[in-house]
């Protein structure tokens, strides 16, 4: 692209070029970093906006045409590697602060950002995401509604270039580029229309399992005795559907584990695992529901993919318990691979993540069942895919009445039956995921991932309302400042606080002294427990009179409380009577006269006293020496008669 002898054109392309001189005098050393801003060219950035006179569309149109002229002989001359391509570094930069001060196309940048892409390698693209990495916040800040779908353009054709199992690194950070720079409520990452990746096809071998190959070896050996007879060739095989050789396979498994006993007992039979030759198409034909899950709302299809998922995952569980007994479980971080070829500089950050994509073949799929990392993916795969299914239940398509979004909403709805084994899958599902040294972490992170997911699912079934909310104004900010210091300096106590009683009342007159009043020992004296029984009894009758429920039951609860202090009270001069009282609603034995009290005590002491009496006459007064060793063997002679 040239001038074309058009004057504006040559004298923004003297402008840039000196604009360029001045940056290699800033930079010496060439680079990425550091950016340039509109200080460093001391004035020449406003030159640009005093070149033309004429129209905003002939201006943009001939600065454009600068700046593809300079571009493409930069390109033409060096190479990316080279220290020298700092050059388009700078004429990157100075684009951007032309296009904050509107002096340009606000996309201009990414324009040539985007045919960069488009002329370079893999290793090529890594160095220009170094360099928008760097400038993200500075050339998205302004005027991003006009930049936003040449974003969005170029790094979607650089994924469809990427590996996801050779560049999961690289891929990753493109994500991240478009995540920081697109807002967060921007539908430009949302699928509103519920569309599903149905090209993503898995493609594997049609492996018969050994009871097919004995029984078609049979009918080849029977066809030749057959043929070799005269007889005709009618007993060739017909190959049989996903859901049949399910359904072979259960049976087959069931047959077998049945044992004959000779006890009263019924003995069920326990399911087993099929072997891996029958799994094979089981498993992989699961790949298909995972990609288009709308075919489970065909029952055929629903059936076959619950016979198949509990298929797998009985055999994941007996591989899991096989290789914790052979102790070569290992977890996907044990064995770390690399990639064939290693990048300058690079060989420590591709070593350390390898995103494989498996392969389908027979001869592999014994090894990939073994893996650890293998049976995780499948099962996280799966539990998306039965978090989809309970999204499909009544109470939860209830939740979804009011949105507006119709296309991510489906008329299916799961029944019964099918809610129950999804619910029971999915907690199998996350029991597994949780065993081994790291699954607790493993699951918890799969767990809030897919809760997250849920979320966003929700908001995109709503149409996707705008979620984010305007910055604070100045105004507002310097408001709250104030009153959040007002309400945490220090204030003084006020003799007479607002809202407060004033007590001066309590001094009274001259005469009367209202405090002394309230020092009453009446008024703090604790009563009697004898004082409860008269309320005692009245509670006992409004219990009896009681005509509602209600009162009834408040009669029972006064009851229980005055029969409470009643015992609180009694604790502390009858405690000696607590024996006497049989039911805890009837406390007569504490309110009984003192006077019984005594004259059990009389009666026990004028027992006391016939005793002794009767130890004086069977034995003879002895002298004052020897009166205490009598007294006692006559004590043990009158104990002994007794």
């Amino acid at each position: 692209m040239s001038s074309a002898g058009i004057e504006s054109v040559d004298n923004f392309t003297a402008v840039f070029k000196k604009l360029l001189a001045r940056a290699r005098d800033i930079k010496t050393n060439g680079g990425i970093e550091p950016a340039l801003t509109m200080q460093d060219f001391e004035g020449g950035i406003e030159e640009i906006g005093h070149q033309s006179q004429g129209s905003i569309n002939r201006k943009y149109a001939a600065i454009e045409t600068a700046c593809r002229n300079i571009f493409y002989d930069l390109l033409a001359s060096t190479s990316i590697e080279d220290p020298s391509f700092s050059e388009v570094w700078n004429l990157f930069d100075i684009l951007s602060i032309l296009s904050d001060l509107e002096n340009c196309e606000p996309s201009l940048l990414f324009w040539l950002v985007e045919e960069l892409l488009d002329t370079q390698t893999i290793d090529g693209c890594r160095i220009l995401f170094d360099y928008l990495d760097s400038r993200r916040e500075r050339i998205t800040a302004k005027h991003f509604k006009q930049k936003n779908l040449v974003i969005l353009r170029s790094c979607n054709e650089l994924l469809r270039r990427l590996s996801r199992a050779e560049d999961t690194v690289f891929c990753g950070r493109v994500f991240i580029f478009l995540f920081q720079s697109f807002p967060l409520g921007d539908r430009s990452s949302v699928n509103l229309r519920g569309e599903y990746h149905v090209e993503n096809v898995t493609v594997y071998e049609d492996w018969p399992s050994k009871t097919e190959a004995k029984a078609e070896d049979g009918m080849e050996l029977d066809q030749k005795e057959r043929t070799s007879e005269g007889e005709k060739d009618v007993n060739k095989p017909e190959g049989k559907s996903i859901l049949e050789q399910q359904k072979d396979a259960t049976e087959q498994t069931v047959l077998s584990s049945k044992t004959v006993k000779f006890d009263a007992q019924e003995v069920k039979p326990q399911e087993s695992t099929p072997d891996m030759d029958t799994l094979y198409p089981i498993f992989w034909s699961l790949q298909q529901n995972f990609s288009t899950p709308t075919r489970l709302f065909e029952e055929t299809n629903l059936q076959e993919f619950r016979s198949g998922l509990d298929v797998t995952m009985r055999k994941f569980k007996e591989v899991h318990q096989e290789l914790l007994a052979r102790g070569t479980s290992k977890l996907p971080d044990d064995n770390k691979r690399g990639v064939k070829r290693k990048r300058n500089g690079q060989e420590d950050e591709l070593s350390s993540s390898f995103n494989p994509k498996y392969l389908t073949s027979r001869d592999l799929f014994d090894l990939e069942v073994s893996d650890l990392a293998f049976r995780r993916h499948i099962l996280v795969q799966a539990l998306i895919l039965v978090d989809f299914l309970l999204s499909l239940t009544p109470k939860a398509k209830k939740k979804l009445e009011h949105t507006s979004n119709k296309s991510v909403l489906y008329s299916y709805t799961l029944n019964e039956e099918h809610v129950k084994w999804a619910s029971t899958m999915r907690n199998d599902i996350a029991t597994y995921l949780q065993q081994g040294v790291e699954g607790k972490f493993y699951y918890r992170m799969v767990d809030t991932v897919l809760s997250r997911d849920k979320n966003w699912a929700h908001w995109k079934a709503e149409g996707c309302p705008p979620i984010e909310r305007d910055p604070v104004s100045a105004e507002d900010f310097a408001e709250a400042e104030n009153g959040a210091r007002g309400a945490c300096a220090n204030k003084r106590i006020r003799p007479m606080p607002l809202g407060s009683l004033d007590l001066k009342f309590l001094s009274g007159g001259s005469d009367v002294n209202l405090m002394e009043k309230l020092k009453d020992p009446e008024r703090y004296s604790i009563p009697s427990a004898e004082s409860f029984r008269r309320p005692i009894a009245d509670a006992d009758f409004d219990v009896v009179m009681a005509r509602t429920d209600e009162e009834k039951q408040s009669a029972i609860d006064a009851k229980a409380s005055k029969l409470w202090r009643t015992l609180r009270i009694a604790s502390k001069s009858k405690l000696n009577l607590f024996d006497k009282i049989d039911d805890s609603n009837k406390l007569d034995a504490l309110f009984e006269p003192e006077g019984d009290e005594n004259k059990e005590k009389a009666e026990v002491n004028g027992t006391d006293e016939n005793q002794e009496q009767l130890i004086k006459e069977v034995t003879p007064l002895p002298t004052d020496q020897e009166e205490k060793p009598v007294i006692e063997s006559g004590v043990d002679r009158i104990r002994g008669i007794h």
